[in-house]
C-alpha cells in the first residue's frame, strides 16, 4: 500500500501534463496484470480512484478487467484446454453438459461469480472456456460484475492517503452492497427455478 501511495503521488504530478501517457500506461499494465492472472490489479484499482473522475475510473477498470479476462480466456482456450481434454475428458464433458443446461443463466452465473470471492478471477478466466462458456456471456458479465467490488476499491482511492492495506477499502456498508448485488444477480436463475418446479410437479 505505501508503493501506491508513493505512486499516487509521482502520477498525479504527470496526469496533468501527460494525462493521456498516464491513462495509457495505466490501461496496458491494468490489461496486462488480468492476461496473465498477476495479481496486484486491486492496487490499480484503487489508483484509479486516485487519479481519474469516479465514473471515468469505474468504466477504465470494468473495461480492462474485461479485456484481459477476455485475452486470459483465448489463452486457456488455445493452450489449457486441449491438456485438460486430454487427460480428463470425461470431466470436461460432464461440465460442458451442465453448462449447456444454463445457457439461458450464464450471464447471470458470471456476474454472480466475479461480485462474490468464492472462485478466484484467474480460476474463472482459465477454466471458463474449458467447459464451454461462451466468449459473449463471459466478456460481458465480467464487464458488469466486477463493478460493485470496483465501484469500493476506487471509492477508497479517493482516500489513499489513509489507507494502510487493502482491507481498509472494505466496511460493513460496502460489504452489505456486494451482498446486494450478488443476490440481485441470481435472482433470474431463482425465478426460472421456481417456474420449473410446477412444471416437473405436474409430470
Amino acid at each position: 500500500m505505501e508503493d501506491a501511495k508513493n505512486l499516487g503521488k509521482v502520477l498525479s504530478r504527470y496526469t496533468g501534463k501527460h494525462y493521456f501517457t498516464v491513462l495509457t500506461g495505466f490501461l496496458v499494465a491494468y490489461v496486462f496484470l488480468q492476461s496473465f492472472a498477476i495479481p496486484g490489479s486491486i492496487f490499480l484499482s484503487i489508483l484509479s480512484g486516485f487519479l481519474f473522475p469516479f465514473p471515468l475510473a469505474l468504466f477504465l477498470v470494468c473495461l480492462c478487467s474485461a479485456v484481459g479476462a477476455s485475452i486470459c480466456y483465448l489463452l486457456s482456450y488455445l493452450v489449457g484446454r486441449r491438456l485438460v481434454l486430454k487427460y480428463v475428458p470425461s470431466k470436461v464433458a460432464q461440465w460442458s453438459n451442465e453448462v449447456s443446461k444454463q445457457k439461458s443463466n450464464l450471464l447471470n452465473y458470471i456476474v454472480f461469480l466475479r461480485i462474490t470471492p468464492f472462485l478466484p478471477n484467474w480460476f474463472i478466466n482459465i477454466a471458463a472456456p474449458v467447459i464451454d462458456v461462451p466468449l459473449g456471456p463471459f466478456f460481458l458479465g465480467t464487464f458488469l460484475g466486477v463493478a460493485p467490488p470496483s465501484f469500493v476499491a476506487i471509492q477508497a482511492g479517493k482516500t489513499l492517503n489513509k489507507l494502510t492495506s487493502t482491507k481498509d477499502a472494505l466496511s460493513f456498508s460496502s460489504i452489505f452492497i456486494l451482498a446486494l448485488f450478488a443476490s440481485l444477480s441470481i435472482i433470474p436463475q431463482q425465478v426460472t427455478l421456481l417456474e420449473t418446479v410446477p412444471v416437473m410437479g405436474s409430470q
